[in-house]
């Protein structure tokens, strides 16, 4: 984006105030330092991802960029726009994935999520990381620069809307696999498994518990090895009154289930996906808070994400979403 606005002018200069703009939203990760796990939580994509946010700081960084290249014939307005529309668009696309955005803080702290896209989706990043690396090599004046742009913008969006299909596509398979087993569901959770846009993780909410399990748009089975896990309600009154309990029923979005262990209860959040569930569908969910302060909760959303990960659990990623 750096490029497209202002290339010409400022030359490779311009991409890297595209690359300050774009990481300013993720200054949030300061709050970790002051913070407790929870407070981080919602600290994380909250008011920094806010479109205030954005208001306030663009004319911040664009009367910088203007500033710090003078004399040029770049208008604040354009700078303006340029710098707001990284912030933007990074915000945006923090939406597509489970994790949620707090657009309208501090007014609102409902959080938009649009279970789209994995976190790290390593072909979604694929065209832009090649496009950026070209164009910090190549001369600022060589004439192929204007369609590496291009490309590295239009094709990510590309991906993007093939991911939203695919995700409509397992939306309708698995509403269709319910209907034919009488399974009424209030609403579904439907994310994408770690790093592609091909195999999705799929929650049924039932009011006691959830039906579970994996989708790849290759399957061809007309059913699905879903299975039945309980919200296990009844732990509810030994928590209830925790202050951190209620925190994490809000940030889950209510896609929480409970579970004793040992001298303790777990909070699952299950919208981060099971480990390797695609492998064993009775693994440990990514995300779990233990409700009791002398259990350590550090990295409670990083520490299950890959931790049982070696090249037999990848190999059989690979083959589950082949539709196997």
């Amino acid at each position: 984006m750096g490029e497209a606005f202002a290339g010409r002018t400022v030359g490779k200069k311009a991409m890297l105030w595209g690359i300050l703009a774009q990481s300013i939203p993720d200054i949030d990760f300061v709050a970790a330092f002051w913070s407790d796990t929870i407070g981080t939580l919602f600290a994380h994509r909250g008011f920094t991802h806010s479109i205030l946010f954005a208001v306030l700081i663009t004319p911040i960084i664009a009367g910088l960029a203007s500033h710090w290249h003078r004399p040029h014939n770049i208008s604040f307005r354009r700078w303006f726009f340029f710098i707001g529309s990284v912030i933007l668009m990074h915000i945006f696309l923090d939406a597509f994935n489970n994790y949620g955005v707090g657009w309208f803080e501090p007014f609102n702290d409902v959080r938009i999520s649009f279970n789209t896209m994995y976190v790290a989706d390593f072909f979604f990043s694929l065209a832009p990381g090649i496009a950026c690396i070209l164009l910090f090599v190549m001369n600022r004046k060589n004439p192929r620069r204007r369609w590496i742009w291009q490309l590295g913008l239009v094709i990510p969006f590309l991906y993007l809307a093939y991911g939203v299909a695919n995700r409509n596509y397992v939306s309708r398979e698995t509403k269709r696999i319910l209907a034919s087993r009488n399974i009424k569901a209030k609403r579904l959770l439907i994310t994408p498994a770690p790093l592609q846009s091909w195999l999705w993780f799929v929650a049924a909410d039932v009011d006691s518990g959830f039906y579970i399990g994996y989708r790849s748009v290759f399957d061809r089975k007309p059913d699905n090895d879903f299975h039945y896990i309980s919200r296990n309600n009844f732990l509810e009154d030994s928590v209830r009154d925790e202050i951190a309990m209620r925190k994490i029923m809000q940030f889950s979005q209510d896609w929480y289930t409970l579970e004793k262990h040992a001298d303790t209860i777990l909070i699952t959040d299950l919208r981060f996906g099971q480990v390797i569930g695609w492998q064993d569908p009775k693994e440990s969910f990514a995300f779990y808070y233990y409700l009791q302060p002398e259990i350590d909760n550090t990295l409670v959303v990083q520490r299950g994400r890959f931790s049982r990960w070696d090249r037999q659990s990848f190999r059989s990623l690979l083959h589950r979403i082949k539709g196997n």
